[in-house]
């Protein structure tokens, strides 16, 4: 096969009972993408067939509605008789289902961190009205180390699809309780199913010893799993207690939001994993959102944001910029204080959230520095290059933009201020 539809195939990545996936080429664009290719000739069981083109319609449905950094895009979708596929982003990487056995286990703050991001990214998916309902490592894409997107939504609930939904999808050892007995779910559904796949990620096993789907089904109802520290001593109990209250099977004991899961795996990196020079992407984005700088940006801008920005450490007293030297970019105070020089005398102080550097940026020219600035206190700053500002989003580079004016207004108005009273001084009587 050479093509399907406008798609120029490349090879193959890899085939199931019922359909191929394959690398291609979008020419209009010349972008690579991963096209899941049906066919439902292979099943001889019509009801089964009706149930698979019924999942594959859901996933088809959501083509261009959700757009997030760590989900999975679905850019086309053609379901016209014998022909049935689905067009999504080529992810270059592997599931989570390496990394969760006893032999490649992650460091505990690499795998809260991805767990965490797959906390915001199913929060987002929440808000668009879509819950995944069969989250799993398999359906967990990593691409490095631990930049991760969430796919295959082919068994998620739409709040917007009026149509009956399928029953009895999903994977038994990560069901929730309330998905195995079919009853009404909600997002508390995933949150369950992302704790059994944290604690698999941990330690290397699921937290039931079943023989068979239906001795799993008893004890995920009935039995309380043994905490992950049991098979790795050196997980403290707060990340047990962060992973056995999303496995909560009691709705009202497990996360709420999941806001409120991720911001004890946020609470545990930041205590619970010993201090490094690298700053962990969950740290980032719970930095950055706290910023006044980017009060106005949305989750999915500032995950784009951590994308271009380079993040950086500096000792007290280390010089950031030098007065009279060439440069554009500029920076944000994401802890700490610095001071603005001139000639050794303090012009002002600089405080987390503000900003600095970005008169060069905005003269859309390399230019010289205008003023030495140098750390008051140990400090993280946020490094951004206009080069790749640039290729941001739209809707980044216009958050941006929309900060630097109310920036430059704001200084106008201070320096309005400042000449009024010159003027007055000038005036009075001596």
């Amino acid at each position: 096969m050479d093509n399907i539809g406008k798609y120029q195939i490349v090879k193959e990545l890899g085939r199931g009972a019922t359909s191929v996936v394959y690398l291609a080429l979008d020419p209009f664009n010349n972008q690579q993408v991963a096209i899941k290719h049906f066919n439902f000739d292979k099943l001889h069981d019509s009801s089964t067939a009706k149930v698979y083109r019924k999942l594959l319609l859901t996933e088809a449905s959501l083509a261009g509605k959700l757009s997030h950094p760590h989900i999975v895009k679905i850019h086309d979708a053609m379901m016209d008789g014998d022909v049935n596929y689905i067009v999504m982003e080529y992810v270059e990487g592997e599931t989570l289902e390496r990394i969760a056995e006893v032999d490649n286990l992650l460091s505990l703050g690499r795998a809260a961190e991805i767990v965490y991001k797959c906390c915001k990214a199913l929060e987002y998916a929440q808000y668009q009205g879509v819950i995944h309902r069969d989250i799993k490592p398999a359906n967990i894409l990593l691409r490095g180390e631990s930049d991760i997107k969430i796919s295959d939504f082919g068994a998620a609930m739409l709040d917007s699809q009026q149509s009956t939904q399928v029953s009895g999808v999903g994977s038994p050892a990560y069901m929730s309780p309330e998905q195995i007995k079919e009853q009404v779910l909600n997002h508390q559904t995933d949150i369950f199913s992302l704790g059994v796949t944290m604690y698999r990620m941990l330690t290397g096993r699921l937290p039931y010893d079943a023989a068979n789907n239906y001795s799993m089904i008893y004890q995920i109802m009935n039995i309380e799993p043994p905490p992950p520290s049991t098979f790795r001593p050196e997980i403290p109990k707060e990340l047990d207690a962060i992973v056995l209250r999303a496995m909560s099977k009691d709705i009202k004991q497990r996360y709420q939001t999941w806001d409120e899961f991720a911001r004890d795996l946020v609470a545990f990196i930041s205590s619970g994993v010993e201090p490094q020079a690298e700053i962990f992407d969950t740290e980032k984005f719970d930095t950055v959102r706290s910023l006044s700088f980017f009060k106005n940006f949305t989750d999915v801008e500032l995950w784009e944001v951590l994308r271009i920005s380079e993040w950086h450490k500096f000792d007290v007293n280390h010089h950031l910029i030098v007065d009279g030297e060439v440069g554009r970019h500029f920076y944000i105070l994401a802890q700490g204080t610095v001071k603005v020089l001139k000639q050794e005398r303090l012009l002002g102080l600089l405080h987390k959230g503000e900003c600095f550097g970005e008169m060069a940026h905005l003269a859309e020219k390399d230019s010289k520095r205008s003023a030495d600035v140098v750390a008051k206190t140990n400090l993280t700053l946020i490094e951004i290059d206009p080069e790749i500002l640039a290729k941001a989003s739209q809707g980044c580079r216009y958050q941006f933009s929309e900060v630097f004016l109310r920036m430059l207004v704001k200084r106008l108005s201070v320096a309005n201020t400042r000449i009024s009273h010159l003027l007055s001084d000038s005036h009075e009587p001596s």
